[in-house]
């Protein structure tokens, strides 16, 4: 993780965190870095780099897009606007119609007064942390190309017919949602079928997706402001759905962040499916159609180890790696598995993308809804969640408070505590500045106490600055 990049992009407050000049000079660089001027690339000098953008709903995604832009053109590429989209569309269009390098403006699933830019490669997938490095040396005026000599080293602007243009590619977005609605193998017919586009990405998409599939949709927070996406809504507010399923006697809904990476489900009950629960649905689904093979299930740190031991009574193996479903991908591509994913929403269907696809992941669970014939209810009721606490920590120092003797006592006391009847988790997040303090237990009330002892043995070092 670097100084900018996380394991998500570069994400923070916007114009605090992460600035206009920011964006500016990402794209200044990136135009040359896969442009014909740049040495290290295998291409005639008159190259002219092709990137494609797109950029989620918040009011400040269209200043990012135009600094973006402006930078990139300056430096001689190409750069094509997909508009207001998903993540996935990005690394969708980037890799099916060979694009140098893919933009995605968004800060995820964070309130509006965030945002980020994320950056994928020309396969769809995010790019290679030796490129964001060198973004990194970039912005802050160390960065030279091989043989140039020692940094700060400036991006020669682009004159005459050698400046970049802009240009819609809006036509990009429509044939992604057109590969979506080609991957459902069954009609939606008669199903009620709920979607919380949480204001953001989705608020077009979804509902012409579903409604070409044959659902009858019910579908609320399609109308973002600017100010509004995640607010209340979508995958981590998902108490508007339950009530819109419940009220509507909907067969089954779902939920998106405010890129569409995250899907989370809810069951004809109201209840809650979460991303756990929907790989055991899709790998079972998988396994017994005899299409899952040898492959395993990938999931991160943070699933529930109900899930494990659901995948054992079913004979499907597991990995786990760190969280981020960057890691996810690459375990499965490295090891040849099918689906992997995490419990906040992140699914990946490697047949069919390289990231994390909240409507791609909708669609995968209708599928096995519709041709098994069976509620979403039914389909998970062989898999029990244990209950889990997650409280996010502000501290003085990340890393320095993960090292802290103290801390380490407390988790090592909490972890003893809990014995083989739970778990607990202490970790840094990838895109804020808090400390992720979980632990699961079979009894709820066990797991409350692990994480506060965690959170005590914080205080107590003198780390702690206060709860988020």
């Amino acid at each position: 993780m670097g100084k900018y990049f996380g394991t998500d992009g570069f994400r923070g407050e916007a114009n605090v965190t992460l600035t206009v000049h920011h964006a500016f000079k990402i794209g200044l660089f990136l135009g040359w870095y896969f442009g014909g001027q740049n040495p290290a690339n295998d291409v005639a000098e008159d190259y002219r780099a092709r990137i494609v953008m797109g950029k989620d709903t918040r009011r400040s995604s269209y200043m990012y897009e135009d600094a973006l832009c402006a930078g990139l053109v300056a430096s001689g590429a190409d750069v094509y606007l997909l508009h207001v989209t998903t993540t996935p569309s990005v690394s969708y269009v980037a890799r099916s119609e060979d694009f140098d390098c893919g933009i995605m403006i968004t800060a995820s699933h964070n309130p509006y007064t965030d945002n980020g830019i994320k950056l994928v490669n020309s396969n769809g997938e995010k790019i290679e942390e030796r490129v964001t490095d060198d973004v990194e040396r970039f912005l802050d005026g160390k960065f030279a190309p091989a043989g140039w000599g020692e940094g700060p080293w400036e991006v020669p602007l682009a004159t005459c017919e050698n400046i970049g243009r802009v240009i819609d590619h809006a036509a990009g977005r429509n044939r992604y949602i057109g590969y979506l609605i080609s991957l459902s193998t069954c009609s939606f017919k008669d199903y009620r079928v709920g979607l919380d586009c949480s204001n953001g990405a989705t608020w077009q998409m979804a509902k012409s997706i579903f409604d070409a599939l044959g659902a009858q949709t019910f579908v609320i927070n399609n109308t973002p402001d600017g100010l509004n996406c995640n607010r209340g809504c979508g995958s981590t507010h998902i108490e508007g759905l339950q009530r819109l399923v419940k009220e509507n006697h909907l067969d089954i809904g779902f939920a998106f962040d405010g890129d569409a990476d995250r899907c989370l489900a809810v069951d004809e009950n109201g209840k809650v499916v979460n991303g756990d629960e929907i790989m055991y649905v899709c790998a079972k689904y998988m396994k017994n159609r005899g299409t899952l093979g040898e492959s395993k299930v990938v999931t991160t740190v943070m699933s529930n180890f109900g899930l494990y031991k659901a995948l054992d009574a079913l004979g499907i193996g597991y990995e786990k790696t760190k969280v981020g479903d960057k890691y996810v991908y690459e375990n499965m591509v490295q090891n040849g598995h099918m689906i992997g994913g995490e419990q906040v929403g992140h699914i990946i269907f490697r047949k069919h993308a390289t990231t994390g696809d909240g409507l791609l992941t909708a669609i995968q669970v209708m599928k096995c809804v519709v041709e098994q014939k069976a509620t979403l209810s039914e389909l998970t009721q062989d898999i029990t969640i244990y209950p889990q606490v997650l409280k996010n920590v502000v501290v003085t120092d990340k890393e320095e408070t993960l090292a802290d003797p103290t801390v380490k006592a407390a988790v090592a006391a909490a972890e003893e505590a809990l014995g083989e009847q739970g778990r607990v988790l202490l970790r840094a997040s990838g895109t804020e500045p808090v400390l992720r303090v979980m632990a699961e237990a079979m009894d709820g009330a066990d797991a409350e106490a692990a994480v506060d002892r965690m959170i005590d043995g914080m205080k107590e070092a003198g780390k702690f600055v206060r709860m988020k």
